[in-house]
Formats: C-alpha cells, structure tokens, sequence
C-alpha cells in the first residue's frame, strides 16, 4: 500500500506539517478577543499582568510563537536585550562574565526575547555601538554594567528615549531602573570581621575612582571603621587597584610602609588574589601574620593559596534579575519602580583570621625578609 506524502516546495517529497498555531487558536482557547491576545502578546501597557500572563501561559501550551518580522513591523519592538561590553585592558568584566550572560539569556528565553551582545575596545567605542544598535533597531533596551559616577551611556539612553537598567546605581538616577549588590555593607562587615579576630589596623585597597561602586565601598569600609571604633590612617586607603598586578603592587606599597597594617580589605578579588601573592613574597603566611578580605567571589579566589576569604556575589542571579527588570521596564514605562537590592554572601576561606603580631613587629618581619635590592629601593 503506497504511503501518503506531501509534497514541499521545489517538488520535494517532505513530511506532513502541522498547521501553525495561530493567535486566533489562542485567542478561541481562552474565550478572549483576538485583539486582547494580539496586544497581550505584544506587552501593550492597556493590558494587565494577569491577563498577560494567562494568554503568555495558553500560547506557550498551544505552542504559539510569533514571526518575529511581522511583530517588529506591528508592534516597533525586536523583542531583543543589549548588551554593550567594554574590553579594556583591565578586562575586569571577565571573572563575572559567563554567569552573568546565562543569566541574562534564560531570563530573556523565558519571555521569548532575544540578548544581543557587542563588545567595544574603548568608552567613545561603547557609545557607538549603543547608538549603531539603536539606529538599526536591534534592541529595545540595554542592560549597562560597570556603572560609572558619571555615565555617559545613561546621558545618550536618555536622550534617545531608550529604556536601560543600570546594573549599580548613580547620583542622578532620574528615568533609571536599576539591581545592585549592597557592596558598601560587605566591605563594612569585613573590617567587622577583622576587627572581631583584633585587628586595629587595617587597610583599604580599592576600585577604580570612576566606577559608582568604588564610593560605595569606600563609604563602607568608613562606616566599619566608625562602628568598630576604629581611626582611619589615610596612608592606609589607596585606590585604582583593579587587577591583580594592582593589587600586588599596591600591597607592597603598604607592607612596606614604616607600621604596616595587619589586614587589608579590597574591593575586588582581582586585586585581592595579587595582594595574597604580594604577601607571600614579602615572606608573610597569608591568614596568620597579614589577614585579607576581597570582594566578588570570583572561581579564582578558591584555587589561590591560601584560598580568599570573600564576599560572594551570585552574577547568574543578577543577570537574571537584571534582564527581568528590563522587560518590565520596557512593558511599563515606569523605570523609577524598578529598582532592587542584593545581598553578597560571605564565603569563609583561610586567608584571615586574629593578627599573630603587632604592626611594630610585622614591619621588623617584613624587613628582614627583603632582599638588599629591596631595602635600598
């Protein structure tokens, strides 16, 4: 018995196809006008989240799925997230960047959007390509990481009228949206922590000075110094640190000062991982005579030895929770709603913990251990 085919395009013998499901199928499923399912589909702000969310929940069981070309067309919309990344020389996106994209892409899978990534060499590079994407209409709204104090990328979304979500927070944050990690309370509760084990004298290395985060830690690192009772020694506080050979360079500097500190916090495990080398090759058991704390949670910092006590922060969650806010954002029009708060965890390793000597001593240690090229520098 001959077996029945259909027959496809250009004569060839293919499969019978389903018919497509449509948004009349899903419109008749839920007993609703077709036009409300059209505009729920297409997050029109006339339409209500439950009600969104009923047909989105029916079309995803039917199997519906919009032509993207036609929805474009209708509705102005690519349905696309962009993404905008600085590769600098300091690369100090790429410890957090893999987590932060599959966040960023399962959020946007769920909502049956699309992430659009571009990287740029330089800051006057990130701005083109922001503009370039928004002239050929390949994102709706951008995700803007590394948030500066003062942000160039926020001035052109907002002279553009394009939705974003800042990924940190600014002085002016009129029209943003925005998730954060409280940064300045973990940096706090290290020097808590330091000062819990004894430490009277303890440092700050931290970010660079145009990064938002950078002040907030640094207020953070003041208000533990106030709440443990403790005086802040401005030779104590150095910035610019985002890298490790920064960070080594910038922890020499104060373990070879006249009265070293006996624990040093950092803003960035970059920076952190460097000092812990720094230290070892001033002689120094990292954890007993010099304690360090970083910040990040990056892979790294559990495989150095010894391993980096840190504040971790979950940048899958972030990406995530950053994509989400930025659909809504766009749905709503209403960016000054949206704005959240994290918490990062501590992560308890082996390189703090009670000071063995005080700083008088540590700097005699430290001295004998350098070499004669070093005590002559």
């Amino acid at each position: 018995m001959p077996t029945a085919t259909a027959t496809c395009r250009g004569g060839r013998k293919g499969r019978h196809r389903h018919p497509r499901t449509t948004i009349q199928d899903v419109a008749d499923a839920l007993g609703l006008a077709k036009g409300t399912v059209s505009r729920a589909l297409n997050d029109y702000p006339d339409i209500s989240e439950r009600t969104r969310l009923k047909v989105a929940r029916k079309a995803a069981q039917l199997g519906y799925r919009p032509l993207a070309p036609a929805q474009a067309i209708r509705t102005g919309r690519t349905r696309s997230i962009g993404l905008v990344l600085s590769i600098d020389a300091d690369d100090a996106q790429k410890p957090f960047l893999t987590d932060f994209l599959d966040g960023v892409s399962r959020a946007a899978s769920a909502e049956h959007w699309t992430l659009t990534v571009a990287t740029a060499a330089s800051e006057s590079d990130v701005l083109d390509t922001i503009l370039r994407l928004i002239d050929e209409r390949k994102a709706d709204g951008f995700i803007l990481p590394r948030t500066r104090v003062r942000d160039p990328r926020v001035d052109l979304c907002r002279r553009h009228a394009v939705p974003f979500v800042l990924y940190g927070r600014v002085a002016d944050d009129r029209g943003c949206a925005w998730y954060d990690i409280r940064g300045e309370a973990a940096i706090r509760d290290a020097v808590l922590r330091l000062a819990g084990f004894g430490h009277r004298r303890i440092a700050f290395v931290n970010g660079g000075s145009q990064y938002a985060c950078s002040r907030l830690r640094h207020e953070g690192f003041l208000a533990g110094m106030a709440k443990a009772g403790l005086p802040v020694q401005a030779e104590l506080v150095l910035e610019g640190a985002m890298t490790r050979e920064a960070g080594a360079q910038a922890t020499r500097a104060l373990l070879r000062s006249g009265l070293p500190p006996t624990a040093i916090v950092y803003a960035l495990d970059a920076a952190a991982i460097g000092g812990i080398g720094a230290a070892a090759g001033l002689g120094l058991s990292v954890g007993r005579d010099i304690s360090i704390i970083g910040y990040d949670g990056i892979p790294e910092g559990a495989l150095v030895s010894p391993a980096l006590t840190t504040f971790g922060v979950d940048t899958c969650a972030a990406g995530k929770r950053l994509a989400e806010i930025l659909i809504e954002s766009i749905r709503s029009g209403r960016p000054e709603e949206l704005r959240e708060l994290s918490d990062a965890r501590l992560v308890v390793r082996q390189s703090d913990g009670p000071p063995s000597m005080a700083p008088a001593r540590l700097a005699e240690t430290i001295h004998k251990n350098l070499t004669t090229e070093e005590k002559d520098e």
